[in-house]
């Protein structure tokens, strides 16, 4: 069960955007923003506030794939295999930051909460591969070392 606090907050949301059915998706955004997952519970509780099913909202939730019910960590690093990172060989740059966060495909975020290491399609930014994005900030043009490193610098900041 979640703490008050966090079914307040759903209740600003909610307030901000109006309880209308088409403010399902950025009432879930905003939330998501807030606590780097979407919890379930918070979900159920916004479809009960806008008078859609549950399975309503875990549909629309389940459809867009930046939806995550699943907690991440502080920071967020999105490697890109799309094919003009992997042809520049993004995949010994994932395999280090595998190696130095303790991670796997299976286990992504570290058990501190400080890195949760995903794997994406695209990045959208082909000229600068290989790229991987930390929290959203693009770092271009990247080599293992150079995300070991990073990955230093995020641990002091």
């Amino acid at each position: 069960m979640l703490e008050q606090y966090y079914y307040e907050k759903a209740d600003e949301v909610i307030a901000s955007h109006g309880s209308d059915h088409a403010s399902l998706i950025p009432i879930i955004q905003d939330i998501q923003s807030e606590y780097r997952y979407l919890p379930p519970e918070l979900l159920s509780y916004v479809a009960g506030k806008l008078g859609i099913t549950e399975a309503k909202a875990y549909s629309v939730a389940t459809f867009y794939e930046n939806f995550s019910f699943e907690p991440k960590g502080r920071y967020v690093i999105k490697v890109c295999d799309g094919t003009a990172c992997h042809v520049r060989k993004s995949i010994p740059i994932l395999e280090r930051l595998y190696s130095e966060l303790g991670l796997s495909k299976e286990k992504v975020t570290t058990d501190d909460m400080l890195f949760t290491l995903e794997t994406v399609s695209c990045l959208g930014a082909c000229g600068l591969a290989p790229v991987l994005t930390v929290n959203d900030k693009v770092y271009p043009a990247m080599t293992p070392d150079a995300a070991a490193e990073l990955i230093h610098e995020l641990r002091g900041a």
